[in-house]
């Protein structure tokens, strides 16, 4: 099992409120741990989807400049001309 770390996050009152809202009984959420951890995965998620998006539209403006490598049928060949 992956060891757990601690982190003090304060909140305003409102926060707070907010979170403890979001746990409990009749909610997704046993703890505002569990939310708080939930909340934090799908930012991670978030951020590697842009990532990803990025790097596709990154291809696509290579393409549209020409910057393109006929595929030989071996990648790994073709990825060392480019080196």
């Amino acid at each position: 099992m992956e060891k757990l770390a601690t982190i003090n996050i304060p909140l305003t009152d409102e926060l707070k409120k907010f979170v403890v809202s979001q746990t409990g009984k009749g909610t997704l959420y046993s703890t505002p741990s569990e939310y708080v951890r939930d909340l934090i995965r799908h930012e991670a998620e978030r951020k590697k989807a842009s990532n990803l998006r990025n790097s596709i539209i990154e291809g696509y403006q290579d393409s549209i400049n020409g910057n393109v490598v006929r595929f030989s049928g071996n990648l790994k060949s073709d990825l060392a001309k480019l080196k």
